[in-house]
């Protein structure tokens, strides 16, 4: 559910690797490289990177110390306001837009994230609440640093966070958006209305958008046919999928070294 990993002066992961939980890089000293999806990020002394779940990442070298906390959605989303402060500002993008964030308060960060490692090791009563408490100041002081950086202040709504999870829970079903509404307790207008909010899309291209960002990393990084990928997303005619993916991203769909 939650876990601390500590790397120092050291090669990462011997290759690009995918878990279904979100996963916050902290650099304390030195830096160190690490590949997320497509793009390579170079952290810094008091600088984070957050990766949300089902994204490909690989750690690809640490100079200095630097801490991974992974945690799954079932573990921190335990309401709707747990849902949106996850998200808020982009933390954890599910658009792939990620981002190294300079963190104001240092001493307090790392601080907070020994207490968690402490908890976890040692699982005192209740440990689960106040390590769910603890992450929660992580993001806050997150929240905080990126508005003290000048950035501005984007605060998604649960209703839409819960619309991405479950498209991207639901690829190869390929729901309509009413299917989706009806999912949620909600209907097809509030859906758009929450994404053209959040987004200036309708509730179907952020559909588009995420199945676009889905098909790229199982180009990149699974051992599947341009076929075996259509199906996967929920294509039943792969040269349908090959004309959308087209559409979209102006190529055609390539795996990765073919």
């Amino acid at each position: 559910m939650i876990e601390i990993k500590k790397y120092s002066n050291q090669t990462g992961h011997s290759e690009p690797r995918r878990i279904i939980k979100y996963t916050l890089f902290w650099c304390n000293e030195g830096h160190a490289e690490i590949l997320i999806d497509e793009n390579i990020f170079v952290l810094k002394p008091h600088q984070a990177v957050t990766i949300t779940s089902g994204q490909f990442h690989q750690l690809i070298s640490v100079e200095g110390d630097l801490t991974a906390l992974e945690f799954t959605l079932d573990f921190f989303c335990k309401s709707d306001s747990d849902i949106e402060l996850i998200f808020h500002n982009g933390l954890f993008c599910h658009f792939g837009m990620n981002e190294i964030i300079t963190v104001q308060h240092a001493d307090f960060f790392t601080e907070t994230l020994t207490l968690i490692e402490k908890e976890i090791k040692e699982k005192p009563y209740q440990y689960l609440i106040s390590t769910h408490s603890l992450v929660e100041l992580l993001l806050v002081e997150i929240n905080r640093s990126k508005i003290a950086n000048g950035d501005e202040i984007w605060k998604p709504d649960a209703l839409f966070l819960k619309f991405l999870e479950s498209v991207r829970n639901h690829f190869s079903e390929n729901y309509p958006v009413s299917h989706f509404a009806d999912m949620l307790g909600s209907t097809e207008a509030k859906l758009n209305e929450v994404s053209k909010l959040h987004t200036n899309k309708t509730a179907q291209n952020v559909i588009y958008s995420l199945t676009i960002s889905e098909a790229k990393r199982l180009l990149l990084y699974e051992k599947l046919t341009v076929k075996e990928i259509a199906y996967q997303l929920g294509f039943n005619d792969p040269f349908y999928f090959s004309n959308f993916f087209k559409k979209h991203m102006s190529l055609s769909p390539k795996i990765k070294n073919q």
